[in-house]
C-alpha cells in the first residue's frame, strides 16, 4: 500500500452503519479523482527506450511525452511549458513519433498544442535531451496547419504524417513528407480524399500503406487501404487500393518485419486481423471478436510483431478485452495454419500496445485495477507495472465490481405519443423483437451495485440508480477501474454503464443498430437498462437519473425531453440541435456523421428537427443540471444555454455550470472536482439525501 492510500483501516475492525443511500462517507472524493491520477496512452518503443503520453489534470490538462530508459529511469521528454497534443480532426491522437538514431539515441517529434507545429528533440542514450526546435513553418493563422500520426522513414530522414489545413475556406486533409532536419517545408505526397490516416512504411522503406475515406462515411463505416511505391525523390508511384470500400471498415495497417502488410477489417462482420498475401487477404484469427476499436483518435494499434515473427494482439469479446499471441502460419512458417493462444492475463481493458525488449508494453487495467503502463510476459501474460495512472491505492472494500448484464430491449408501444411514436414504429425495434438469428433482442451494460465496507442501506430502501451512457456514440464502456463510477457506488448510488445498440465491441451488426436510429435506439436501451434493474429490485424506480457527455449528453437530453421516465438528469456538453451540427456547426471530421445516424441533410431536415432535443424542451418534466465548456468547438455553448433557458421558462429545478477555458471534455483538475461534486449535490437535493462530503453549494433555480 502507498502512503497516500485511501482507506479507513483494517476491514475486520470496521463497524457497519445503516445510512440512507447516497449519504455514505467515502474515501473516493472528487479531488482524489482529479488530483491523484493521470491519463496514459500511446506506448512506443525505440533504441532500448519505452515512450508513452501522460495527460496531467494538475498541469491544466497538459500532454507530456515520457521516456523510460534501459536503466528504468523515467523522465519527461516534453519540456516544461510545452504541451504535446494535436488538434487534427479535433480529437487528435498520434501526437508524437520516435526513431532510433543509433548509439542508443532517439529522435522524438511531437505536435505542439499552442501553434500545432512539429517540434524535434534529440534524446541521448543517457536520457539527456536537446532543446526543441521546430520542423514545420509557422502558419499564417494560429493553428492553421496541424500534424498527426507520423512515422519516420527507415533512413531517418523524413517523417510522413497526416496534415490538416485550416483557413481560406474548406479544411483540407492530406499526407505530407517532412524533412526531420527542418531543411525544407513539407511536401504533399497524397491528397484528394476527405480524410487520411495511418501512413505506414515497410521496413525497407520502398512502400507506403495508408487509409483514406470520404464524406459521409466515418472510419468505422468504410475506409480504403492503399499501397504505393516510394520513389527516390520521395514521391509515390503505382498507387493501388488493396482492401476496403464503402461498407468495409479497414483500420490499423502495419508491416511485419519481413515486409508483409497486415490490417484489421470487419468484412466478416467483426474487426478481425488479416495479412495481405499477394492479392488475397488471409484471416489470421477469425472469430466473433473485435481486434480494433473505433478510430476516434489517431495512432490506435491492437497488435504488434514479436521478434520470433508471432503477433501480440488484444481483442474484445462480450465487452471484455483479452490479449493473445498469434502464430501467423502460412508462407515462411513451415506451412502451419494460423493459431491463437490467449494469455492468462488479469487485465481486461487495453488501449495501446508495443513490443519492448521482447515484452508486451501495454496501457491496460481491469475492473478493480487502474490503468497502467505495464510490461507483459509473452508466455504467461503476467504484468509488471511501469507507470500507474493513479498515485493512490483505494481499499478494495470500497470498490464495486461490475456485473455484465444483457437485458431485453425494444420500444414499448404507447410509452410516447405524437410524431416520435410514428418514427419509433417505423425505425426502432419494438418490444419483443428478434434479431436476424431469431433471438430475442437484447442490449448490453455493466451494472455496479453500491459498495462500501462501512455502510449499508436501510432494509426498506432501494438505492438511486445513475444511468451512464457513453459518447461517440460509436464507442463503448469497458471493464476498467473508474474512480468516477466508484465515487457514486461508494456513496450508495448504483450505476449502470449502458452499451446501447450502436456501441462498438459487439460486431458490426450491433454497431449498425443505430444507423438511422440515433436518438431512438440508444435512448430506449438506456431506459430499458434502468427498467430491468428496477424490475429485479436493484434500484428505486422513483429515483432514476441519467447522465452523459457529448453524444451521451444528446441521449440524455432525448431521454429527458421525449420520455417521462427518469426523475433527474445531467448533461455534460450535450448535443441539443442536430441541424446546427449538420449545417456547418461542427468540425470537418463529424460534419457528415449524422448522414448515417439520422439521414441525409437537408433532404431529411424534418427528421433532424424531430430528433433534436432543443425542439422539445417544453416536454422536459424533471430537474436537470447542465455542464458546459465555454471554448467547446464541437458542441457550442449556445446549445446548452437554450436548454437552460427552457428549464427556466418551465420553472423546473435546474443548475448550469459553465467553465471558462474548457473545450470538449474537462481537463483541468479544479473543474473536474467542481463538476463531480456539483452533480452529487444536485442529486442529493433532488432525491432527498444529504451527501457526507463538504461541498460548495450549487445554485439550483426553482427548487422549493
Amino acid at each position: 500500500m502507498t502512503s497516500g492510500q485511501a482507506t479507513t483501516g483494517d476491514q475486520a475492525s470496521r463497524s457497519v452503519r445503516i445510512a440512507p443511500y447516497g449519504s455514505w462517507r467515502s474515501p473516493i472524493t472528487a479531488r482524489l479523482i482529479a488530483e491523484s491520477g493521470i491519463g496514459l496512452g500511446l506506448v512506443r518503443a525505440a533504441a532500448d527506450s519505452l515512450f508513452w503520453v501522460e495527460m496531467r489534470p494538475l498541469e491544466d490538462g497538459r500532454y507530456v511525452v515520457v521516456r523510460r530508459g534501459p536503466d528504468g529511469a523515467i523522465a519527461d521528454v516534453t519540456p516544461k511549458g510545452r504541451n504535446s497534443r494535436t488538434l487534427v480532426q479535433e480529437y487528435g491522437g498520434g501526437m508524437y513519433a520516435v526513431h532510433a538514431a543509433g548509439g542508443g539515441a532517439t529522435v522524438v517529434i511531437w505536435s505542439e498544442l499552442d501553434d500545432q507545429r512539429l517540434y524535434r528533440v534529440d534524446v541521448a542514450a543517457d536520457g539527456s535531451a536537446s532543446d526543441p526546435r521546430p520542423l514545420t513553418p509557422e502558419p499564417a493563422a494560429p493553428r492553421a496547419l496541424r500534424y498527426a500520426d507520423g512515422r519516420v522513414t527507415p533512413d531517418g530522414r523524413t517523417l510522413i504524417c497526416v496534415r490538416e489545413q485550416h483557413g481560406g475556406g474548406d479544411v483540407v486533409n492530406e499526407l505530407v513528407a517532412v524533412p526531420i532536419d527542418g531543411s525544407a517545408a513539407p511536401e504533399v505526397v497524397a491528397c484528394g480524399h476527405d480524410f487520411y490516416a495511418a501512413p505506414r512504411l515497410s521496413p525497407d522503406g520502398p512502400r507506403l500503406a495508408w487509409l483514406s475515406w470520404d464524406h459521409p462515411r466515418m472510419p468505422w463505416d468504410g475506409t480504403e487501404l492503399w499501397i504505393a511505391d516510394v520513389t527516390a525523390a520521395g514521391g509515390l508511384a503505382a498507387e493501388r487500393r488493396v482492401a476496403g470500400g464503402p461498407t468495409e471498415s479497414v483500420l490499423q495497417p502495419d508491416w511485419s518485419p519481413d515486409g508483409r502488410l497486415h490490417f484489421v477489417s470487419d468484412r466478416s462482420g467483426w474487426w478481425n486481423l488479416y495479412r495481405l498475401d499477394d492479392a488475397a487477404a488471409t484471416a489470421l484469427a477469425p472469430m466473433p471478436a473485435e481486434f480494433a476499436k473505433p478510430a476516434w483518435v489517431f495512432g490506435m494499434q491492437n497488435y504488434s510483431f514479436l521478434p520470433d515473427a508471432s503477433i501480440a494482439a488484444y481483442y474484445s469479446s462480450d465487452g471484455v478485452d483479452h490479449i493473445a499471441i498469434i502464430d501467423p502460419g502460412g508462407p515462411g512458417h513451415a506451412g502451419r495454419d494460423a493459431a491463437i493462444r490467449p494469455l492468462a492475463c488479469p487485465l481486461t481493458t487495453f488501449s495501446s500496445l508495443a513490443i519492448y525488449g521482447g515484452k508486451l508494453a501495454v496501457v491496460a487495467g481491469g475492473a478493480t485495477r487502474a490503468a497502467a503502463v505495464s510490461l507483459l510476459d509473452p508466455e504467461t501474460g503476467t504484468p509488471t507495472e511501469v507507470r500507474r495512472s493513479t498515485t493512490v491505492d483505494v481499499d478494495p472494500a470500497y470498490l464495486s465490481a461490475p456485473e455484465p448484464i444483457e437485458f431485453p430491449t425494444g420500444y414499448e408501444p404507447g410509452s410516447v405519443t405524437g410524431p416520435l411514436a410514428e418514427e419509433l414504429g417505423r425505425g426502432a425495434p419494438a418490444s419483443g423483437a428478434r434479431d436476424a438469428a431469431g433471438a430475442s433482442l437484447t442490449a448490453h451494460a455493466l451494472y455496479y451495485p453500491p459498495a462500501n465496507a462501512d455502510f449499508r442501506g436501510p432494509d426498506a430502501e432501494k438505492p438511486p440508480l445513475l444511468v451512464m451512457n457513453h459518447g461517440g456514440p460509436t464507442a463503448a464502456h469497458e471493464t476498467l477501474l473508474s474512480l468516477a463510477i466508484q465515487f457514486w457506488t461508494s456513496r450508495g448510488v448504483a450505476v449502470v454503464d449502458v452499451n446501447y445498440g450502436g456501441s462498438s465491441g459487439y460486431g458490426r451488426a450491433y454497431r449498425e443498430r443505430l444507423r438511422g436510429n440515433w436518438g431512438i435506439v440508444d435512448t430506449v436501451d438506456c431506459i430499458n437498462a434502468a427498467r430491468y434493474l428496477a424490475g429485479r429490485g436493484d434500484a428505486d424506480p422513483a429515483r432514476l437519473a441519467i447522465q452523459g457527455g457529448s453524444a451521451g449528453g444528446y441521449t440524455t437530453l432525448n431521454a429527458l425531453t421525449r420520455h417521462r421516465f427518469f426523475t433527474a438528469g445531467a448533461s455534460y456538453f450535450g448535443l441539443a440541435d442536430l441541424e446546427v451540427f449538420a449545417n456547418g456547426g461542427t468540425h470537418k471530421f463529424e460534419s457528415r456523421y449524422l448522414d448515417g445516424l439520422v439521414g441525409p441533410y437537408p433532404e431529411r431536415a424534418d427528421v433532424y428537427r424531430e430528433r433534436s432535443p432543443i425542439n422539445h424542451v417544453a416536454d422536459i418534466s424533471c430537474p436537470v443540471i447542465v455542464f458546459q465548456g465555454l471554448e467547446d468547438a464541437i458542441v457550442p455553448p449556445a446549445q446548452a444555454e437554450i436548454i437552460v433557458a427552457a428549464l427556466a421558462e418551465k420553472g423546473l429545478p435546474y443548475a448550469y455550470l459553465a467553465f471558462a477555458g474548457e473545450q470538449h471534455g474537462f481537463r483541468r483538475a479544479e473543474n473536474i472536482v467542481r463538476a463531480q461534486d456539483a452533480e452529487l449535490y444536485f442529486y442529493g437535493r433532488v432525491f432527498g439525501f444529504t451527501p457526507a462530503d463538504e461541498i460548495e453549494p450549487v445554485s439550483i433555480e426553482n427548487l422549493a
